[in-house]
């Protein structure tokens, strides 16, 4: 006879945990118009990603003390501001280009899953979780972020309004950056547009944003993981974007989509947008529970990782052709 285990409701976890890498390693971030160019585009920008991501592998076994590191690798295709042939079609021709130049990819990410996943809108529940760090002796006279779809990292220069009467012309101040060294480096994201018919379009910024959380395994609408990967059954890919999974797992034996820290390797065009990737990290809410999770886990590995969620995300930058 077996006793029965009573528990309350109250004391089971209610934020999902995800299995962690010690580094997620993202092999390219491509638009359309890069699979547009051909599969020459496409060689050459294995190519130079090849050094790189061995030199990032390198340094994640230097982390780990050198034990052997948990290591995945990613793709992006942006099929969100764009949509350019099939699936079908340039998948295939993606990761043929990729064995060309020894390269793997584990998991293949759709750039509107960031938007919505499934019936899940991620990025919306992203910017509820904003949290605008007010300049000092700032008091609250520009409306917040969820307003106006802008975030800074500082204080902005103020409006300059005709004078009245009897009184003098306000002078022009230039931008404050909040956590400047010495010398400023102002920068105003734009985080989403609004059409007349009331149809919101998330930034690039934005939604490479929710990327990195989904990577670094903090994403959680209502304590569940979101951005789950769902296994490639084999066989060719849909004709449509919309039939194939937000993220695929291509690789079976694959460590984990999450991990602790994230590396980029992209054409140095992407710099500004990643600048502004900063930013709205360094000002979301990430769910506590996530951030505990990651915590207990990296410290019963004995593995360091920054407080500072931003602090997480690292890139190379290469010089495009």
């Amino acid at each position: 006879m077996t006793d029965a285990v009573f528990r309350e409701t109250t004391a089971e976890p209610r934020t999902q945990a995800v299995p962690l890498s010690h580094l997620s390693l993202e092999l390219g971030h491509l638009y359309m118009e890069d699979f547009e160019a051909g599969p020459e585009h496409l060689r050459r920008h294995f190519a130079q990603v090849r050094p790189w991501a061995d030199a990032a592998r390198a340094a994640a076994a230097v982390q780990t003390g050198g034990k052997r590191p948990r290591i995945s690798t990613c793709f992006l295709i942006d099929d969100y501001f764009t949509r350019f042939s099939s699936p079908a079609e340039l998948v295939p021709l993606l990761l043929a280009e990729a064995d060309r130049a020894g390269l793997a990819v584990d998991y293949l990410a759709r750039e509107s899953g960031c938007a919505v996943a499934g019936k899940v809108p991620v990025a919306e529940a992203v910017a509820g979780r904003l949290v605008e760090e007010p300049p000092p002796g700032s008091y609250g006279l520009r409306p917040p972020a969820t307003q106006t779809g802008w975030l800074a990292n500082g204080e902005r220069s103020p409006v300059v309004r005709a004078p009245q009467a009897m009184k003098r012309a306000a002078v022009w101040q230039p931008p404050k950056e909040t956590a400047s060294r010495r010398h400023s480096v102002f920068l105003d994201v734009e985080l989403w547009s609004d059409a007349p018919d009331g149809q919101r379009t998330w930034s690039c910024p934005f939604l490479a944003a929710v990327w990195q959380l989904s990577r670094l395994g903090l994403l959680r609408t209502e304590g569940e993981a979101v951005l789950e990967p769902q296994p490639h059954t084999g066989g060719g890919f849909p004709e449509d974007w919309d039939e194939l999974p937000p993220l695929l797992r291509l690789n079976p034996r694959a460590d984990p989509f999450a991990a602790y820290r994230t590396c980029s390797v992209v054409p140095n065009r992407f710099l500004p947008v990643e600048h502004a990737v900063r930013v709205i990290l360094d000002q979301t809410e990430v769910d506590p529970e996530a951030l505990g999770q990651v915590a207990r886990r990296s410290a019963g590995e004995r593995v360091t990782v920054p407080d500072s969620v931003a602090d997480r995300v690292s890139y190379v930058f290469y010089a495009g052709p």
